[in-house]
């Protein structure tokens, strides 16, 4: 399994690379009124609107910028998804027997696992419960 890994706050995250469309740098947001917290706004990418969400606010991340440097659009189902991330660092391929389970997840819903590898800890996003 191929993962891309990215920085939010002081925190690692990683989603894998099959639902993963494009890597940006972070565009011109255009805020969106009484949308939720969540969503960012709108951001337009090669003439189609996408809506970008904040995963600070989703995966209550502290220590988060204001401003983030990059987007990563992932495709959920039919719809293309921008996410707001500070840095993306690196595309590894890994083993799926190093995906730690989280036994109570529900307040977790976002999170699909825990990857613990090379002195380091990265959460994974399970993207398909991003949006409903």
């Amino acid at each position: 399994m191929q993962v891309i890994i990215f920085n939010l706050g002081e925190e690692q995250f990683a989603v894998k690379t099959e639902v993963v469309q494009n890597i940006t740098d972070m565009m011109e947001v255009t805020r969106v009124p009484k949308a939720p917290k969540y969503i960012k706004g709108l951001i337009n990418l090669r003439g189609n609107v996408i809506s970008l969400l904040d995963l600070n606010l989703l995966l209550d991340v502290k220590g988060k910028k204001e401003e983030h440097d990059s987007t990563i659009i992932i495709k959920i189902g039919d719809e293309a998804v921008g996410i707001a991330v500070d840095t993306v660092e690196e595309v590894l391929d890994i083993d799926e027997s190093i995906i730690e389970n989280i036994e109570d997840n529900r307040d977790k819903k976002y999170i699909k696992g825990v990857l613990n590898f090379n002195d380091r800890i990265v959460t994974l996003i399970d993207v398909g419960r991003l949006i409903n």
